[in-house]
């Protein structure tokens, strides 16, 4: 399941969004033939990634804006673009720079508390935007979010809830960071999990402002502004043919 747009217009050009991202696909770009010579990567990786053993000051920072692979800085570009414009529109630019970051970092530490002994270099943006999730929970539950939903050969876009698409993805995050080894590599679920309730915490000074549970009684826990309105979205099911498909070599 993964979330395409939601109906929650911003009301200001989302510029430090803008300049996240761009930062983020221009870094990676940098270091892209690395990925060719793994040696030279972890080389470079042992410099700027996160290794919870042995932690330095800037790497918590660094590692922020490094990915792993293109698909990794794709996944984690498209979930910033999505709800990371609401927040910079109820922050400000320079409150929600701040919150991204501090997010970022603080998903960090919760890794590197949880993970003490790995030498598993870490990268990514995704605890950073683990807390533009949380933070957008919690200001606006009730957002209508478009999902691409794929099950085996069934292939719809349907439209739910913010708190049900959120919360089903932090549960993913709490049950993969139990059933996963920290010294093997893969996915930090921990990071996740923790930027997530990092984020949700950090942007309760802007709810409070807003009313608090004031704020969702009279929004309702949707935008406080029109919504916005698209064509309906479907993907047509794709149905398996019948009748003998021919056999074809895969290259290994």
């Amino acid at each position: 399941m993964f979330p395409i747009r939601d109906h929650n217009p911003s009301g200001r050009t989302p510029f430090i969004t803008y300049l996240l991202i761009a930062a983020n696909v221009l870094i990676f770009l940098s270091y892209w033939d690395l990925l060719n010579y793994p040696r030279d990567l972890m080389i470079f990786y042992d410099h700027y990634a996160l290794i919870p053993a042995r932690p330095s000051l800037g790497s918590y920072l660094t590692s922020m804006f490094l990915h792993g692979g293109i698909l990794h800085l794709l996944g984690n570009m498209l979930f910033l673009w999505i709800f990371g414009d609401n927040l910079e529109d109820e922050m400000g630019h320079g409150g929600f720079a701040l919150f991204y970051l501090a997010s970022g970092v603080a998903a960090g530490l919760v890794h590197v508390m949880l993970s003490p002994g790995s030498t598993v270099p870490t990268v990514g943006a995704s605890g950073a935007i683990a807390g533009v999730m949380g933070g957008y929970l919690l200001l606006f539950p009730r957002a209508r979010v478009d999902v691409l939903l794929i099950i085996i050969i069934l292939i719809r876009v349907i439209s739910v809830p913010a708190w049900a698409m959120l919360l089903l993805w932090f549960g993913l995050q709490l049950l993969g960071a139990a059933g996963s080894d920290p010294d093997t590599g893969g996915v930090a679920y921990s990071a996740h999990a923790g930027g997530f309730v990092v984020g949700a915490v950090f942007a309760l000074p802007v709810w409070l402002k807003r009313g608090g549970p004031a704020f969702w009684n009279r929004t309702h826990g949707a935008p406080p502004h029109p919504v916005a309105r698209y064509d309906r979205s479907s993907i047509p099911r794709v149905r398996r043919k019948r009748g003998h498909i021919p056999p074809v070599h895969r290259r290994k």
